[in-house]
């Protein structure tokens, strides 16, 4: 069956970051210009993407293990197997070796070739590979699916950092800010689509615009900002029917007070910022070249809660990385009490070629590892607890998403500051309703709760599309 000739059903499974989901994203959009159709299932699509992550060794071991059975399980011949993203950028044409059968391979900077790969394989060719960095024209970069009530929209890629455990460098390549007004053009579609709430996406989003001029000659921010970051979220405020703005990942350099006085003063902006510490101990952090003390770090999260009282914070942390001692995971524990995270993601170090870090011994055993990793997710499930047990009897602004997975008679959606809500049906409450709900009950993920009569600010879309997995 030829690409360019027929219909396709493209079905694409992601692994990894939200950069990835959005890569995925435009992947389908690009192909459905060409008039081919996404499927949400393997059965019965003609093209079986999976877009890889190569941050850990567990998330390479996934996908060659998605990839394995889905060449040795194809349906028929024409069926084509492709992998895309970051591991292709790291194994290369050794990739094919690993995945007998694969068909192409596609890495970071080539996504927007996805059809002439397809052109490539119909024309007869296997194997086909491109690991290219390819310059991204604005109406690539900005490819959507058809809008929903949220979208992913990526301002910078790459990352300068060069922390000592991460591949991201490597796969992903130097820090390429995007134009402000590439952005600002690609918003203000999405929000004439449908969009109200965007995340902001980049590997070190606070990095937005130092290394790349972003910004045409003659902008000036009316509140004076002189950041590019803060500038960014301020023009964005500016566009009509954006109820709310987020963005990930921060480091804790870009955590100034300009960002802090962006994130008070500007009303579309969440007050939530998820900001990866990965260890409390001072030593072990210079090893892996984070670029900050736990002390610097405190005065990071102290700065952004100084100006908002409800600043919500999570974080990423690293448990066993070489040579780290009981004594320094202590450290990491004791951090992680003091500073009050409302949420983490916590992982367990595996080494990943070509960094620095794997030229260091991997000496803490995968069972302390473990119960490092254990005692972490317990100390934040009380953290979780006590700080949504604090919410109970306040009244919290909650953008409806959809009903409840588990239960289709309450709705759920997120707060400002990113926390679940759960709620009974209310009618005219729907999908994209911005609503107030009294929290009556608390638990570590979750806020449950009734909606305040006379609270809802904007009717939503009905009950149409599905919530969150509660």
């Amino acid at each position: 069956m030829g690409i360019g000739k027929f219909l396709m059903k493209i079905h694409i499974k992601t692994y990894g970051c939200q950069m990835n989901e959005r890569d995925s994203e435009r992947i389908r959009s690009l192909l459905a210009i060409r008039g081919h159709i996404a499927s949400d299932t393997e059965e019965g699509a003609d093209v079986l993407i999976v877009n890889t992550c190569s941050v850990r060794a567990k998330a390479e071991e996934k996908a060659i293990g998605k990839l394995g059975l889905l060449t040795a399980k194809r349906r028929h011949p024409h069926v084509i197997v492709g992998a895309v993203g970051c591991m292709v950028q790291r194994m290369k044409d050794s990739i094919f070796d690993r995945v007998k059968g694969l068909d192409f391979a596609l890495g970071t900077g080539g996504l927007s070739k996805i059809c002439d790969i397809l052109d490539r394989i119909e024309a007869g060719e296997r194997r086909v590979i491109d690991i290219e960095r390819h310059r991204e024209t604005a109406d690539t970069a900005s490819a959507h699916e058809k809008s929903g009530l949220s979208a992913f929209v990526t301002v910078l890629e790459g990352c300068n950092r060069r922390c000592s455990y991460c591949i991201v460098p490597e796969v992903r390549g130097v820090e390429v800010s995007r134009p402000a007004q590439e952005i600002l053009h690609e918003v203000r579609t999405l929000v004439a689509g449908g969009v109200r709430e965007i995340t902001l996406l980049g590997q070190s989003v606070l990095g937005y615009g130092k290394t790349t001029p972003v910004w045409e000659s003659g902008h000036v921010s009316p509140r004076g900002f002189l950041e590019p970051f803060p500038r960014l979220l301020e023009a964005l405020c500016e566009v009509e029917g954006l109820d709310r703005i987020r963005f990930t990942t921060s480091h804790p350099s870009g955590c100034t007070n300009e960002l802090a006085a962006a994130i008070s003063g500007l009303a579309q902006v969440c007050e939530h910022v998820h900001l990866p510490l990965q260890s409390g101990s001072d030593r072990i952090l210079k090893l892996m070249n984070r670029g900050y003390t736990i002390s610097e770090y405190r005065d990071a999260v102290g700065r952004l809660r100084e100006r908002n009282s409800s600043m919500s914070v999570t974080t990423d942390l690293i448990v066993g990385f070489p040579s780290e001692s009981d004594d320094e995971f202590e450290m990491t524990r004791r951090a992680v009490k003091e500073i009050g995270f409302d949420n983490a993601f916590v992982f367990k170090y595996s080494p990943r070629p070509g960094t620095r870090a794997e030229e260091l011994a991997d000496d803490v055993p995968s069972e302390e590892k473990l119960r490092r990793n254990h005692a972490l997710l317990r100390d934040l499930d009380v953290r979780g607890t006590e700080v949504n047990a604090g919410l109970v009897g306040t009244e919290v602004e909650v953008l409806v998403e959809g009903p409840s997975l588990r239960d289709k008679r309450r709705m759920s959606g997120r707060t400002r500051t990113n926390k679940i809500v759960v709620f009974a049906e209310e009618e005219g409450i729907g999908i994209g309703s911005l609503v107030r709900v009294l929290v009556e009950r608390a638990m570590p993920q979750t806020l449950y709760g009734s909606a305040v009569s006379g609270s809802l600010t904007r009717g939503g879309a009905g009950k149409t599309g599905g919530g969150l997995e509660l």
